[in-house]
């Protein structure tokens, strides 16, 4: 008996990665800022929902330090999804000239399941990073938190306890910031473009850095370059900033995955 074959069922991913140098993320900047004139409504709307996050943390959590350092990399951590929307209005950039605002805010239909399953999982690193950070505050401040002002300035190192807690709290969020990068970088673009799982689409993002480990690091600085900048123009920086990543980490799935 013949074997039936569902010609409807996508093939397995088993991505071609392209080698690129190190300085080819610039010019997924470049392209973003394209999408970005292309579509000013994007930035609006998404921009003042990101800036509206900014605020709100400024505001509930201005008083812990903790807090508010905890939520801000969490925020970064958190990017992949949360940028779900401009990734689509760059894709649908692709086929037509003009791109409407409503379609890309139910981008998530498009692959519910696998967009979902990821979220979950960047949202378990989140919630795993808020628990270390909190740890590691209450263990070097028993007393009283130092203002974040004092925390961010170069006077806060010169004692050597703080400079441990700084060495200790960095080192912790560069685990879960790498971590997060590594699954995440292309993985969201793969399945709303095609329709992959969620565990094909990390393993096809964990193959990018591997193969592209320069410029991966050079995106990488990137991306936190502009979104803490972003937060420190009193977090109203962070509604060019993230748009600016968003749509330019589209262009790198583009530019990475043949």
């Amino acid at each position: 008996m013949a074997e039936v074959v569902d010609e409807n069922i996508p093939p397995p991913l088993n991505p071609k990665v392209r080698d690129l140098p190190w300085y080819t993320p610039f010019r997924w900047l470049k392209l973003a800022v394209g999408d970005i004139r292309a579509t000013p409504t994007g930035l609006l709307f998404y921009g003042t929902a990101y800036a509206a996050m900014g605020w709100a943390i400024r505001s509930l959590f201005g008083y812990a330090p903790e807090h508010t350092m905890t939520l801000v990399t969490g925020f970064l951590l958190a990017g992949p999804f949360i940028c779900l929307g401009l990734y689509e209005i760059s894709r649908r950039h692709e086929t037509v000239a003009k791109v409407r605002l409503l379609p890309t805010l139910t981008a998530l239909r498009i692959n519910f399941a696998g967009i979902s399953l990821f979220a979950i999982i960047l949202a378990l690193i989140v919630a795993g990073w808020m628990r270390v950070s909190v740890v590691v505050f209450a263990l070097f401040f028993t007393e009283n938190v130092p203002d974040l002002s004092l925390i961010l300035s170069p006077a806060f190192l010169t004692q050597p306890d703080n400079l441990t807690f700084m060495i200790v709290w960095l080192g912790s969020g560069a685990f879960f910031a790498l971590l997060t990068f590594a699954l995440s970088v292309v993985s969201i673009p793969i399945m709303l473009d095609r329709d992959r799982d969620t565990l094909t689409a990390m393993f096809a993002s964990v193959k990018v850095c591997l193969v592209n480990p320069i410029c991966m690091a050079t995106w990488g600085a990137i991306i936190v370059a502009l979104v803490l900048l972003g937060f420190a123009l009193w977090g109203v920086g962070v509604a060019v900033t993230v748009p600016l990543v968003g749509h330019a980490t589209w262009h790198a799935y583009r530019a990475l995955i043949e």
